[in-house]
């Protein structure tokens, strides 16, 4: 209870810039936790869609990994019914990379989507603290400027300390925000490796079955 009290009592000693650096603070965990539900949901989706498309073209049955592509609205999905489309028409190994690759860059700005919104809103909240503790310090100087000589080392002491509160506050806001920006990344990056390996792979097999074929 003392501890809650305490940060209350911080964050009301903060002024008014505390409210906008809340709010920041909160727009950004919005953003992350929808992120990482998303691209946590994309990993686990795709893997499965792959291990159920996947037997189909080691068979060589171009049709049946198409229909199962289809019936999927998973990432790996849409990019392998390019390509297979391309395949079920007999055009060139070209024609159906360049298919792939228009899928995968169609997919990847979903998978990135309001990410970068997290490092934009960490230095927001950095700049929002020190303009509070900047306000701060010359309503403080101003209040010093007009009080008792006796009190004016005491008064500024105070003053300054509470306006400190808002920088504080700003990058107890930014340094999570920023965090959650490098994992989410990261987390980006590992989805759209996975679909590249899938991709790869399905062009490999396409192509020694063709090879085989001749």
């Amino acid at each position: 209870m003392e501890i809650f009290n305490s940060m209350i009592k911080f964050f009301q000693d903060g002024g008014q810039f505390m409210y906008p650096i809340l709010f920041v603070f909160a727009a950004g965990f919005a953003i992350a936790i929808e992120r990482f539900i998303y691209l946590s949901y994309e990993r686990v989706s795709n893997l499965k869609a792959w291990e159920a498309i996947e037997p189909h073209l080691y068979k060589g049955a171009y049709g049946e990994a198409l229909l199962q592509a289809k019936k999927s609205r998973t990432a790996i999905s849409n990019i392998l019914t390019y390509g297979l489309e391309r395949v079920q028409r007999n055009q060139k190994q070209e024609a159906v990379e360049m298919a792939m690759e228009e899928g995968m860059m169609e997919i990847i700005p979903r998978l990135e989507k309001r990410t970068h919104y997290l490092s934009t809103l960490a230095n927001v909240a950095t700049l929002l603290g020190l303009l509070g503790t900047i306000m701060g310090l010359i309503q403080a100087f101003t209040a010093v400027a007009q009080a008792d000589p006796a009190e004016k080392a005491d008064l500024l002491s105070a003053s300054i300390s509470v306006a400190m509160n808002t920088t504080a506050f700003g990058l107890m806001a930014a340094i999570p925000l920023l965090i959650c920006f490098s994992l989410l990344q990261t987390r980006t990056t590992e989805v759209v490796d996975s679909l590249e390996v899938a991709s790869m792979k399905c062009l490999n097999l396409v192509s020694m079955h063709r090879n085989t074929a001749k």
